[in-house]
């Protein structure tokens, strides 16, 4: 199993250089959809809802105080630790968010019940670490899915 920095360095290698805010949605996504296609975790590190979003705290404290990101930033991740599923997952999340700024995945990401109901009870803007726990990310986007196809069957 790869860890947070790994998929950082996967996603820096194929898509920098970026900011580290899209940078940490980008991998928060790679984990919900690893979660769901795969039913495994792609990485164990927590990821926490914070003010801006999902966070992965040790991502987090190797790019602190970085605003922009190089394509080969020195992280401590390996992108060639990622296993041939793996790799196919983060791809599939770059196809589909890539593209997108790093507020507008904060903002997607703000709409999407694991921040929020992990948020529960801290004012918009206020500092926060709660986790957002693996099981929720799991129901919430296996749920996406689950509507598309009913949706086909229509």
């Amino acid at each position: 199993m790869a860890n947070a920095k790994d998929v950082a360095a996967y996603i820096l290698h194929r898509r920098g250089p970026m900011t580290a805010m899209k940078l940490q949605k980008l991998v928060y996504y790679s984990q919900a959809w690893h979660l769901v296609w795969d039913e495994r975790p792609l990485f164990d590190e927590p990821v926490q809802a914070w003010a801006n979003g999902p966070v992965v705290p040790d991502l987090y404290a190797a790019h602190r105080g970085r605003f922009r990101l190089t394509r080969d930033e020195p992280l401590g991740g390996d992108r060639d630790a990622l296993s041939e599923g793996e790799r196919e997952t983060v791809e599939a999340v770059l196809d589909a968010y890539g593209d997108k700024t790093a507020h507008w995945l904060s903002e997607l990401s703000h709409r999407e019940a694991p921040w929020r109901d992990a948020r529960a009870g801290i004012e918009d803007g206020h500092r926060g670490s709660a986790t957002i726990e693996k099981a929720a990310m799991h129901e919430f986007y296996d749920g996406l899915t689950s509507a598309d196809a009913n949706a086909e069957d229509v």
